[in-house]
């Protein structure tokens, strides 16, 4: 463009905005290069590179963990203990129950919706006597540090919307992840590795999996340096991380050094803060170079401590290995990571798939709660776990005594949360009979992200981005902090 045009364009806000950055541009290069070269004199705290000049509260937590559960987990076979339901058996879910809530296209075609009770025993746990499966022993031990909200709740009925509601605030794809939005708001105290770290464990056996999507840890319309950072299981942890044959440290470094260069004068000339992030990426892809080989070999862990995992623990990408993994980015500073483990998805077949994806997943989850009491680090790391919407109390398909399948509930759905601020011994909400309608403290996604937020020392409320003209958050135009659940 020229002319008139050309200078509207540059007087948007964000070529104003760009514009006006143009001669910090130089200062923003050398401080990737050499940070202690804009290092003041003394701090009083360690400098994270967020967008928000202060917090808005005190915080209870420096890092999150989330034990994500992807596809459904069934919370009635786990975490929401049903007794009555036996007298139910292979009856038709009352429609006072159901009330013509809407049904997935996998059962709405059924003549009947027959009660399948879990073929699993329940037993209390800990001073607080809260139900777990024997699905779970492991983290049966741990219910006096968890508050177990049995529920949660949501607007997305499948799979893909409902995980990306989860983890983006939204069920249209776009928006910021969780882990971007926290980038964006209070940076790392780690230089050398990325503010969010998303790792994805193998399948599990028996496992029924649904595709994982990068836009799950994606920055949106956020800057792409606040995007989530994938550590793959085999080869180089991140692509390209190896220098190719024939090219060196120095060489790299050289060559850093010239594509900085020409990437300033872009950004000169265009003002587009895209290309500062490119120039700060290729930064923190070179410093990656050297702590990260560091983070992933777990040699130097203690046999105690890879005992407490389990077996698996020394294969990559197993969940034993990522939650390991995750405690030693916590230990770095790293603020959100998120571990992925998927094959929750039991439409039939549940009660011969789940034990075995049990347990994969019940001694290193618990393992890490051990883990980083045992060091000090629960207090203010905030540990989550759950999925993105629970199971139908109802059968899909056949019933027997032995077998059953669930479609998908978003009506209610059980997670946990440790740690971080997070009362111990809890279990907040109740469901009716059947594990169909809340009865009691409902928790809305949104609600929960407020309180992780909240956690972290943000008001969900004010963590905002301009974008085409509105200025957008993670919890939407809702959200309540769940005061009751807080230390």
């Amino acid at each position: 463009m020229q002319g008139l045009p050309d200078l509207g364009l540059r007087e948007t806000r964000r070529y104003f905005f760009g514009r006006a950055a143009t001669g910090l541009g130089a200062a923003a290069l050398a401080s990737c290069l050499d940070p202690q070269l804009l290092k003041a004199e003394s701090a009083a705290a360690p400098q994270t590179h967020g967008m928000l000049p202060m917090l808005h509260h005190a915080p209870t937590a420096k890092r999150i963990i989330w034990l994500f559960m992807a596809d459904g987990p069934s919370q009635l076979d786990l975490w929401d203990y049903k007794p009555g339901l036996k007298d139910y058996f292979d009856k038709d879910l009352p429609e006072s129950v159901r009330k013509g809530q809407r049904l997935t296209t996998m059962t709405s075609g059924q003549a009947k919706f027959p009660c399948a009770p879990s073929v699993f025993k329940f037993q209390q746990h800990g001073e607080s006597g809260a139900h777990v499966s024997e699905l779970l022993p492991h983290l049966a031990t741990c219910v006096d540090d968890m508050a177990i909200v049995r529920s949660m709740h949501t607007e997305a009925i499948n799979h893909d919307p409902a995980i990306t509601f989860i983890t983006t605030g939204s069920e249209f794809p776009g928006r910021p992840s969780l882990g971007s939005w926290l980038s964006y708001g209070i940076g790392s105290p780690n230089h050398d590795l990325p503010a969010f770290v998303v790792l994805i464990s193998r399948l599990a056996n028996g496992g029924q999996n649904q595709a994982l999507f990068s836009r799950m840890w994606s920055a949106g319309f956020l800057p792409t340096k606040h995007a989530g950072v994938s550590l793959r299981s085999s080869g180089d942890p991140v692509l390209y991380l190896s220098n190719p044959p024939g090219v060196d440290k120095d060489t790299r470094r050289e060559m850093l050094d010239g594509l900085g260069a020409l990437n300033q004068q872009r950004l000169e000339t265009k003002g587009d803060p895209e290309i500062a992030a490119r120039i700060s990426q290729y930064e923190m892809a070179f410093r990656m170079q050297s702590s990260v080989p560091e983070l992933v070999d777990v040699k130097d862990e203690p046999k105690s401590v890879l005992d407490l995992y389990g077996p698996e623990v020394n294969q990559p990408g197993t969940f034993a290995y990522n939650c390991l993994l995750a405690r030693r980015l916590a230990e770095r500073g790293v603020p959100f990571t998120q571990v992925f483990l998927r094959g929750w998805d039991h439409h039939g077949g549940l009660p011969d798939s789940i034990p075995n994806l049990c347990k994969g997943m019940d001694q290193p989850a618990a393992a890490l709660i051990k883990d980083l009491k045992q060091r000090g680090m629960l207090d203010d790391t905030l540990v989550v776990w759950g999925g993105e919407f629970g199971r139908t109390v109802y059968s899909q398909g056949t019933l027997t005594d032995k077998n059953y399948g669930r479609d998908h509930h978003p009506r209610n759905f059980t997670m946990w949360l440790a740690g971080g601020g997070v009362k111990g011994g809890v279990v907040h909400g109740e469901t009716d009979d059947f594990s169909y309608n809340i009865t009691k403290n409902p928790v809305h996604v949104h609600d929960l992200n407020a309180t992780i937020l909240h956690t972290l020392g943000i008001n969900h409320e004010k963590l905002t981005f301009k974008f085409q003209g509105r200025d957008f958050r993670l919890t939407d135009i809702h959200g309540n902090v769940v005061k009751e659940i807080l230390s």
